[in-house]
């Protein structure tokens, strides 16, 4: 944690109006983690997090369950969400239950409501928002122009996150996700 509080980069967090952690940092230093959301949730800045690989949910719940109740925007595919579910004991593979359930559990930030969302690789992206589940069809691609698809949710993510920064709301913030994504792979 010293490296985060050091003057030059808490200074970061501070201006930071968006906040984005990946779930592989559970994995090395969750009490920075801690401390960025606790930032975030104490000043109404968004904290949003991946979960990365599903792994982070089958052997890190313990850590996951500490920074879940600051997470506003909760991201992950379909494996990560399955693999959470069956971590937390959901007991359920239904995609729009996980993100439902995701979605209900506490929260410490009550100023604004948890947003989950699921990708699902060429699939529809699945949108909890407000007790509403939506689905949003990904940008048509014929398989002969997808080159390599790593890297596709870390870039789909990255297309979000900027349109949020904007001050977007979620569609576009969705359709910045696709863009980005859809770039990504045929490269």
């Amino acid at each position: 944690v010293e490296h985060l509080v050091m003057p030059e980069n808490w200074a970061l967090v501070e201006a930071a109006k968006v906040c984005y952690i990946s779930g592989f940092f559970l994995t090395v230093c969750s009490d920075s983690f801690i401390k960025v959301a606790q930032h975030c949730a104490e000043t109404n800045k968004v904290f949003t997090m991946n979960l990365s690989a599903a792994f982070i949910p089958a052997h890190f719940k313990e850590r996951l369950e500490t920074v879940l109740p600051y997470v506003d925007i909760l991201f992950g595919n379909e494996k990560e969400a399955e693999s959470l579910s069956k971590s937390f004991g959901y007991g359920t593979t239904d995609l729009k239950e996980i993100a439902r359930r995701i979605a209900s559990s506490p929260k410490v930030n009550d100023r604004r409501k948890r947003v989950v969302i699921i990708t699902q690789g060429p699939g529809p992206v699945i949108l909890f928002n407000e007790g509403v589940i939506t689905e949003h069809p990904i940008i048509p691609i014929a398989p002969e122009d997808i080159m390599d698809t790593n890297g596709a949710g870390d870039a789909w993510v990255g297309g979000f996150l900027s349109q949020l920064v904007l001050g977007r709301g979620l569609e576009d913030c969705i359709r910045g996700g696709h863009y980005a994504a859809n770039v990504i792979i045929q490269r």
